[in-house]
C-alpha cells in the first residue's frame, strides 16, 4: 500500500515516481488526493461535532445537578447527535472508497530500475556455459515421455490441461529438488523452514498485493478462500498485525509449497510441456528487514537463489526488470533465467523482489528500532529459490545424452540414489 502521507506532502514527486511504471496513473492519484481531502474535512467536522456534544453533555449534567433548566441544551444535544449520525456514514463511505482506491495503486519503483516496457529489461550478467551436443537435443516433453517420468496426457485426463503428473523417478526428482533446496537455504543461508497452508483468506491475499490486482489469476473456493499462487502469500502474512523487535531483523523463512495459477489471458502461450502450468511446486524465500538494509538484502536474496542454479550447474542469466514489467507490489525485481537446450531459449526460474514497505503497510507489519521507540514498517522481500518446473526443464534438456538418458547433477545424486535417469529407471 502506498504511503498516503507521502502523496499528500509531496504530490509532484510521488506522481513522477508512480508515472515511471504507469504513465496513465495520474488521474487515479488525483482522485485519491480529492478523497483524502474529503475524508480529512469530514473527520474534522465530525470531531468538532463530537467535541460540542461532549461539552453540551457536561453542561446538561451540571445544570441538572444544580437544579437549573437544561431544556435548551437537551434540544442542542439532540441536534448534534442527529448531525453526527448523519456524518458518520459519509465518513465511513469516504474512508472505504479511499482505501479501495489506494489498494489499486502499485508500488513505486526504485530510482535505479530501468524505465520502460519489457523491452527495456536489462541483462546484468550470465553464469555458466551452455552445453553443446553432437546430436539435436530434444525438448523436455519428449525426454519425459521416453524416460517415463512425466505424463501430460494422464494429467490432462485427471484435471485438465496444465496439470502434469510426475511418475516414478520423475516424482522422486521433485522430492529430491525440494529437499536439496531447503537443505541449502536452512543449513547454509540461515533461513527458518516453514510449511505454510496452501489456502489463504482474503485479508492475506490483499496484504501481499495478489488482491485486488491479480484476482483473475487465482483459484477461489466456494467459501472465499484462495489457493496460493506462491508461498510468499502465507509466509509474509505469518507476521501480519505484529510488531517485531528491531533486534530480530533481518531474518527470513524458506518454505516449500504447491502453487496454483489460473494463468488467465495466457491461453496459447507456452502451452507445450511444463513451461506454463496451473499447478507446480516451488521453494520460496521471504525476508524481513529494516528500511536502510533492504537494498543489500535484495542482493543477498538474489545470491541465495543463484547458489541453487550454480550447484546444479545450470547456466543462467540475471535480468533487472524495467518499470513496466515489475510486479504490482515490487519496487525492484531481478529475474533469473535458466538456459534450456532442447527449447533453445532462456526460461524464467526465479524472481527476486524488494517491496520496500508496500506489503508491510497492507499487512501492518512493524518493528521497534529500540525497545521504547515508535513502531515503523518493515521492508519485505521474496524470491523463488527455485520454481521446480523450469528447473526440471533445464535439468533434463541440458543433461541429456545421445542414448536418451539424462545425467543427474552430482549434488542431487545422494537425494536421488542414482546418477542417471533411464527408460528403465521405474
Amino acid at each position: 500500500m502506498i504511503d498516503i502521507k507521502r502523496l499528500r506532502d509531496s504530490p509532484d514527486e510521488f506522481k513522477a515516481a508512480a508515472a515511471r511504471r504507469a504513465p496513465d496513473i495520474i488521474p487515479q492519484l488525483d482522485a485519491i488526493l480529492e478523497l483524502d481531502h474529503q475524508r480529512r474535512a469530514l473527520v474534522q467536522k465530525v470531531e468538532a461535532l463530537k467535541a460540542d456534544r461532549n461539552e453540551a453533555s457536561e453542561e446538561v449534567a451540571r445544570r441538572k445537578k444544580a437544579g437549573e433548566d437544561a431544556a435548551e441544551l437537551l434540544t442542542r444535544l439532540k441536534t448534534l447527535s442527529g448531525e453526527i449520525k448523519e456524518q458518520d456514514p459519509k465518513l465511513r463511505e469516504t474512508e472505504g472508497n479511499l482505501k479501495q482506491q489506494i489498494l489499486r495503486i502499485p508500488n513505486t519503483p526504485l530510482e535505479d530500475v530501468p524505465e520502460g516496457d519489457p523491452t527495456a529489461n536489462r541483462e546484468l550478467r550470465t553464469w555458466g556455459d551452455r552445453p553443446s551436443f553432437s546430436f539435436d537435443p530434444k525438448p523436455h516433453w519428449e525426454l519425459g515421455e521416453r524416460l517415463g517420468v512425466l505424463d501430460l496426457p494422464r494429467g490432462a485426463k485427471i484435471a485438465g490441461s496444465g496439470f502434469p503428473v510426475y511418475i516414478g523417478q520423475g516424482s522422486k526428482l521433485i522430492r529430491s529438488l525440494i529437499n536439496f533446496m531447503l537443505d541449502i537455504h536452512t543449513t547454509e543461508h540461515g533461513y527458518r523452514e516453514m510449511w505454510p497452508p496452501a489456502l489463504v483468506n482474503e485479508s492475506s491475499a490483499l496484504a501481499t498485493g495478489q488482491l485486488p490486482d491479480l484476482e483473475n489469476n487465482m483459484y477461489v473456493t466456494g467459501d472465499g478462500l484462495y489457493l496460493i499462487p506462491t508461498a510468499e502469500v502465507p509466509v509474509t502474512n505469518f507476521h501480519r498485525d505484529e510488531v517485531l523487535s528491531g533486534d530480530e531483523l533481518p531474518f527470513g523463512y524458506a518454505a516449500y509449497s504447491p502453487c496454483f495459477r489460473r494463468e488467465a489471458g495466457a491461453h496459447g502461450k507456452d502451452t507445450r510441456g511444463i513451461i506454463r502450468i496451473h499447478q507446480f511446486d516451488k521453494v520460496e524465500l521471504v525476508r524481513y528487514c529494516t528500511p536502510d538494509t533492504s537494498t543489500d538484502q535484495l542482493e543477498l536474496l538474489l545470491d541465495h537463489a543463484e547458489t541453487v542454479l550454480q550447484r546444479l550447474n545450470l547456466p543462467y542469466r540475471v535480468i533487472v526488470l524495467a518499470t513496466g514489467d515489475i510486479g504490482f507490489s515490487s519496487a525492484k525485481t531481478y529475474d533469473l533465467e535458466v538456459w534450456a537446450s532442447g527449447l533453445g531459449t532462456w526460461l524464467e526460474v526465479s524472481s527476486a523482489s524488494v517491496f520496500t514497505d508496500f506489503q508491510a503497510r497492507r499487512a501492518n507489519i512493524r518493528y521497534r528500532p529500540t525497545p521504547h521507540s515508535k513502531p515503523v514498517f518493515v521492508h519485505t522481500l521474496n524470491a523463488s529459490a527455485l520454481a521446480l518446473p523450469r528447473t526440471i526443464i533445464a535439468l533434463l534438456e541440458n543433461n541429456q545424452l545421445e542414448d536418451g538418458s539424462v545425467r543427474i547433477p552430482e549434488p542431487l545424486v545422494p537425494y536421488m540414489g542414482v546418477d542417471r535417469l533411464t527408460s528403465h529407471g521405474g
